[in-house]
């Protein structure tokens, strides 16, 4: 700016914002203090001042970087903001835009969190190996929490409207404060000796101070030696701790942790029942095909059984039989009509009939027939057979006639 020179109320502003644009150690600052006249804006803006015993500076925080403030702003918090300090120019104040607010106490909590985390990762307490399986159907669950509150009300409803017969053991334990890792390792040592199926360890959501109990490196070891299947159910999906690195599961909440621990028992009762249903049906249809075979076999073995084959070679044989009686008969009439027309043959042929119509048969005294005159001579003795007797004859005389 020229000396002399008039200016305007927003050029001066202007330039005393650009003054601060250049300079770079205001760019990036962390400024500690104590929060007071805080406004939650309706548009998700939050306004207010932070002070310290001498001094204050303007704040906010606008709603895209609320969504990575893990608490509620209240009057009285002591925090350490990270943000730029710039100056609004409507009106020509300078103020701290934040960009992260964390409790005061934070930064040295957020650096014992990573050494612990460090040290106990070097000696395999995060390793995969040593992560135990959740049994699938668990009758026994140990708890390890504080007695009131809203996480053991919702790991108890959960788990009940689950399982019904689901046994659950509570450990009232200190969860935040002074103790509160002494109280939660020594109930995971207790709940481990009592052979239950898995154990939650958890609480509710807080802030980094509120959770630290489960970053402590006693609350790991009683974990990463316990026997049982250990869930962690720390806080919110957001918070991570100690605890859900060296647990065998991790629960995003205590509401979760019940789900994952407690099998559905009327899912598991209808899948059951659909099952044996499906059972039932394959063993009917199993049955059905097992007698449509039994008595394939059995009409098989009546048409291969002995009986059977005599039966059906008796009626073969009853077959033949009537058969060769036709055939017999058909032969016997035809030998019975040839026979007659041989007979009819024969009477033309036969001697007796020839002396039926007054011819003799003549023989000599050797039997022998005559048939000529030459044969015989005057005196000879002859007999003549006719149809009722023989006739003893002499030749007295032999005459030749020529027939014909």
């Amino acid at each position: 700016m020229n000396r002399g020179q008039v200016y305007t109320v927003s050029a001066v502003n202007q330039y005393i914002k650009m003054m601060f644009q250049r300079e770079e150690a205001l760019a990036v600052v962390f400024v500690k203090g104590e929060i007071s006249n805080c406004k939650y804006h309706s548009s998700g803006h939050i306004y207010f001042t932070l002070k310290d015993a001498s001094s204050a500076i303007s704040c906010v925080m606008f709603a895209g970087d609320r969504r990575r403030l893990s608490f509620r702003l209240e009057n009285g918090q002591e925090v350490l903001i990270g943000g730029t300090i710039s100056v609004y120019e409507r009106d020509g104040r300078y103020q701290l835009y934040a960009k992260t607010i964390q409790h005061a106490g934070e930064g040295i909590l957020a650096e014992k969190y990573e050494q612990l985390k460090k040290k106990l990762e070097q000696k395999g307490y995060f390793s995969e190996e040593h992560k135990k399986q959740i049994p699938k159907y668990v009758k026994r669950v140990g708890i390890v929490t504080a007695k009131t509150g809203a996480a053991i009300q919702d790991i108890i409803n959960i788990s009940t409207r689950r399982n019904p017969y689901v046994q659950l053991i509570l450990y009232p334990a200190k969860v935040q404060g002074e103790g509160a890792c002494d109280t939660i390792a020594a109930g995971i040592r207790m709940l481990d000796a009592m052979d239950l199926d898995v154990i939650i360890v958890g609480r509710g959501g807080g802030s980094i101070e509120d959770l630290w109990a489960f970053n402590e490196e006693e609350v790991a070891r009683a974990i990463f030696y316990c026997r049982t299947p250990v869930i962690s159910a720390v806080g919110h999906e957001t918070d991570t701790t100690i605890a859900d690195y060296v647990a065998d599961l991790r629960a995003p909440t205590p509401s979760a942790a019940a789900e994952l621990a407690v099998y559905d028992y009327w899912k598991t009762q209808e899948q059951v029942d659909v099952r044996r249903s499906q059972l039932q049906g394959y063993l009917r249809r199993k049955m059905e095909v097992s007698r449509l075979r039994i008595e394939k076999y059995e009409t098989k073995l009546k048409y291969l059984h002995p009986e059977h084959k005599l039966q059906e070679d008796r009626q073969r044989l009853a077959d033949t039989e009537e058969k060769l009686h036709m055939l017999l008969h058909r032969k016997v009439e035809q030998y019975r009509h040839r026979f007659a027309v041989y007979m009819e043959q024969m009477k033309g042929l036969s001697p007796l009939q020839k002396l039926n119509q007054g011819y003799a048969y003549i023989e000599d005294v050797d039997k022998k027939a005559v048939r000529s005159i030459e044969q015989v001579r005057c005196g000879d003795h002859l007999s003549a057979y006719v149809t009722d007797g023989s006739i003893q004859m002499i030749v007295e005389s032999v005459k030749e006639e020529r027939h014909g």
